[in-house]
């Protein structure tokens, strides 16, 4: 082959390259990974000779492929491979049947751990120790809601991790207790980590089978790279071992655990560890992560103003001084800041950390991301593009389901009206990433975009439309998953557009999301998945 010829050639295709040099084109040709050429199907076809490898896509759509900025690849990927998968209980007696179900298929005297249960069904008023004693009464249980920050536990649980009455919360957590002070099984936010931490270990070669689990499910949905958005040096080890071993099928970055405790120069210097010493091609620590408060369901989401119903409000989960000062040196060292916010207090204190360092140190393009953003005080929407930071959205959770609708009471109609207020970041030139949040929900790109466009469940076409002034379009959500969410992740240069000499990730589609019903996008298949221009997923003619 001589140096000129590409290795491979898409050609028939309906190419959205989202680059507005070239938006739209019918072929292109790779050459050792990389787009050397982009253009009609004559003009690509030229390059071709007897060795070049040939993809007709018989006219259908082909995106850059989707990358997902916040999403917890390694663990959901453990945790839905190796437990209890809760996502479709809707009743106590669904629930326990999953959990004895999953037990007797997993006989022996292990840890029942399961994943997924929604905190917005399931709660105080109906979930207990002795709700999970009928199911499992003889092994201990411990499960966790889809949002990551509720768990429940039963008896032999709580005797065994030797939590009793004497137990104060931890900093940040709550366990839940009866009026007689007795625990009832339900554990909230850092009570949840303390019973992690005595429940048995998990090994390096489980988490590196969650990371196939996982990075298969992305390929076969078309996502070719990841933010995995809260990682340790167990995580990174893991990562490191599967780049090095040639394994990895997804690009990933990653941003690294900082928590209250921490000072600022011992968290900065774990952090730059992970950086320094972990760094592949294929994965690196580029983002340092900051939980400013929890969610919703249980009164942990940082309000500005009280919440409406009981006029209580949830606290910082870190000393505003500390904070900023946090805020100031991983700035300064060149890190992104990625800050779980969901009530409308936390996103104001992070957004005047954010601009506190950007004092400090000055303007650099560093993209700070704010996850979730549940709420928002419209006067603070301006501030995103001011600052340059990323609103990195959730657009499945935008729907009239349970987590939304037990809220709505919490803040009251007028601030109900700035839930997920998508189209109003969009229309203000804030930049903005879209994004799972797996095992929060799913990591399938097409159920999320449709509720981006239709704000409702997917197959309730009937179904109240949550906000319809917050829709946003088609095209919006696919630039918050190619070339926004690239920018997000620092891999601008070489991803998220279908440009000649950026990497040739890139995925086939079964139909065009641009034109078919929006109540269709979510049933869209990926026949072809490719990155750098070798398949990791076919299905259909591609197979």
């Amino acid at each position: 082959m001589s140096l000129t010829s590409p290795d491979l050639i898409v050609l028939n295709a309906d190419i959205r390259t989202m680059d507005v040099a070239r938006p739209r084109a019918q072929a292109l040709a790779v050459r050792d990974g990389r787009i050397v050429a982009v253009g009609d199907n004559d003009s690509v076809r030229a390059l071709k000779n007897g060795r070049t490898e040939t993809v007709d896509a018989g006219g259908r759509l082909v995106l850059p492929g989707f990358q997902d900025t916040h999403i917890h690849l390694q663990d959901s990927g453990t945790e839905l491979s190796t437990g209890a998968v809760l996502y479709s209980a809707e009743t106590v007696e669904q629930l326990q049947k999953l959990v004895a179900d999953y037990a007797a298929s997993h006989p022996g005297d292990a840890w029942i751990r399961g994943w997924g249960w929604n905190a917005g069904v399931f709660g105080e008023k109906n979930l207990t120790r002795a709700v999970l004693d009928a199911a499992v009464p003889d092994r201990p249980v411990a499960i966790w809601a889809s949002d990551g920050h509720n768990a429940a536990v039963n008896s032999r649980a709580i005797e065994l991790s030797g939590l009793d009455k004497e137990n104060s919360d931890p900093a940040n957590g709550h366990f839940v207790r009866d009026a007689d002070g007795r625990v009832t099984g339900l554990l909230y936010e850092a009570a949840t980590q303390w019973m992690n931490a005595r429940m048995p270990k998990q090994g390096d070669a489980v988490h590196t089978e969650g990371v196939r689990f996982g990075q298969k499910q992305c390929n076969r949905h078309g996502i070719t790279g990841v933010l995995d958005a809260l990682v340790q040096e167990r995580h990174m080890r893991v990562y490191r071992n599967l780049a090095d071993a040639g394994e990895l099928t997804i690009r990933v970055a990653a941003t690294a655990l900082v928590v209250p405790e921490d000072s600022v120069e011992g968290a900065l210097e774990r952090v730059s560890m992970l950086r320094r010493d972990y760094a592949r091609d294929m994965v690196a620590v580029h983002s340092a992560k900051f939980f400013l408060d929890g969610v919703m369901e249980n009164r942990t989401g940082l309000m500005i103003e009280p919440y409406s119903d009981t006029g209580e409000n949830a606290e910082l989960m870190f000393g505003r001084e500390h904070l900023e000062k946090l805020f100031v040196a991983f700035d300064a060292a060149r890190f992104q800041l990625h800050v779980h916010v969901i009530g409308d207090g936390a996103a104001r204190v992070a957004l005047d950390c954010i601009e506190a360092a950007r004092r400090a140190n000055g303007p650099w393009p560093a993209l700070h991301q704010l996850a979730h953003v549940q709420m928002i005080d419209p006067a603070d929407i301006p501030r995103f593009r001011e600052l340059g930071v990323v609103c990195n959205m959730q657009p499945l959770w935008a729907r009239l389901e349970p987590s939304v609708e037990v809220t709505l009471p919490m803040v009251g109609p007028e601030r109900g009206k700035w839930m997920y207020a998508w189209k109003s970041f969009v229309d203000a030139g804030a930049p903005y990433a879209c994004s799972s949040d797996w095992g929060v929900s799913t990591l399938n790109p097409f159920p999320i975009m449709q509720t981006a466009v239709t704000r409702r469940p997917e197959g309730k076409p009937d179904h109240p439309v949550f906000l319809p002034e917050q829709r946003i379009g088609v095209e919006d959500v696919v630039r918050g998953y190619t070339v926004n969410a690239a920018a997000g992740a620092w891999r601008e240069r070489d991803t998220g557009s279908l440009t000649p000499g950026k990497f040739a990730d890139l995925i086939v589609l079964d139909r065009d999301i641009y034109s078919v019903d929006p109540e269709a996008i979510g049933e869209t298949q990926v026949l072809l998945t490719m990155l750098a221009g070798k398949p990791v997923h076919s299905a259909g003619a591609f197979a």
